[in-house]
């Protein structure tokens, strides 16, 4: 975690507050940074800014930031038109509402944030943040609020996890790609219920508790094997995983060999039909 919090303020739900910090979940520097080498000197490349027709060579600070309104034209705007629409940045994170949490298409969470009390050790502010923490547990519910990051206001959903608090920040919706059209293909018939059976019954068997090494970046893994064998002067030989790909023609077949059943096996929707006992007939008797 950050040892600096990116944004300190105030948790408010009407007339209750208490002083809190956010503080990035993510860790910049665990991850991977590459930059363009001349490989003919070692040297690094420097990105030159050049003029898109007449191909002069600019300095950034010359330049000024456009929004292009139709092709190739442009209405160019400087600093005191973003301060014109910048937003106040309040000090106060007010909670507006609260939702259910599956209420909330997981499309539309951003970006997450520790948000714990301002302060150390246990006094009045520390116990206002537990009682919030606790009753938005209870309830089951999300709490919904706004906060200014960077410049800009973000929609902000806040959730309990463990003794904290975790924020995450909201797409706008008009950042969301609408997926009629990518759907509209799919078929509306209904699924063969007896595959859907097939089908839960190796979900089932494949259902485990969640671990975080589940999210683990395999590639970067694989690429950092490959660096520190390139720094030790060794040559690396990673073992690709093989994946098996079938062309699956008899869906039914390829679920019940995923659950290793024999071919042919009783289906998992019907059961098989209990035979009718035959009826005893009763000997006659022998006249004589």
């Amino acid at each position: 975690m950050a040892d600096r919090p990116i944004w300190r303020g105030q948790l408010r739900l009407a007339l209750v507050s208490c002083p809190i910090a956010l503080y990035s979940v993510r860790q910049p520097s665990q991850e991977l940074h590459f930059h363009f080498i001349n490989p003919k000197t070692g040297n690094r490349v420097r990105m030159v800014t050049q003029d898109a027709e007449t191909d002069d060579e600019l300095s950034r600070k010359d330049l000024q930031r456009g929004y292009e309104f139709k092709k190739d034209h442009y209405v160019l705007l400087n600093d005191e038109d973003f301060e014109k629409a910048r937003i106040e940045s309040s000090s106060v994170l007010s909670i507006d509402k609260f939702v259910r949490a599956d209420s909330i298409d997981p499309i539309y969470y951003d970006s997450s944030y520790y948000l714990v009390p301002d302060g150390s050790g246990r006094d009045a502010a520390d116990d206002v943040f537990v009682v919030l923490r606790e009753a938005i547990a209870k309830t089951g519910r999300v709490a919904l609020s706004r906060l200014v990051i960077s410049r800009r206001e973000r929609a902000v959903a806040l959730m309990p996890m463990g003794r904290g608090i975790v924020l995450h920040t909201l797409n706008d919706t008009r950042e969301i790609t609408a997926p009629d059209k990518l759907f509209e293909g799919i078929s509306e018939a209904p699924a063969d219920e007896e595959m859907v059976a097939l089908a839960v019954q190796l979900i089932d068997r494949q259902t485990a508790k969640f671990q975080p090494g589940d999210m683990e970046d395999r590639y970067e893994a694989r690429l950092r094997e490959v660096i520190d064998a390139k720094l030790a002067g060794e040559d690396v030989h990673v073992q690709a995983e093989e994946e098996e790909r079938d062309n699956v023609v008899d869906l039914m077949a390829a679920l019940r060999k995923s659950l290793g059943e024999p071919k042919g096996a009783p289906s998992a929707k019907k059961p098989a039909a209990a035979k009718t006992p035959a009826k005893k007939t009763t000997p006659k008797r022998k006249t004589a």
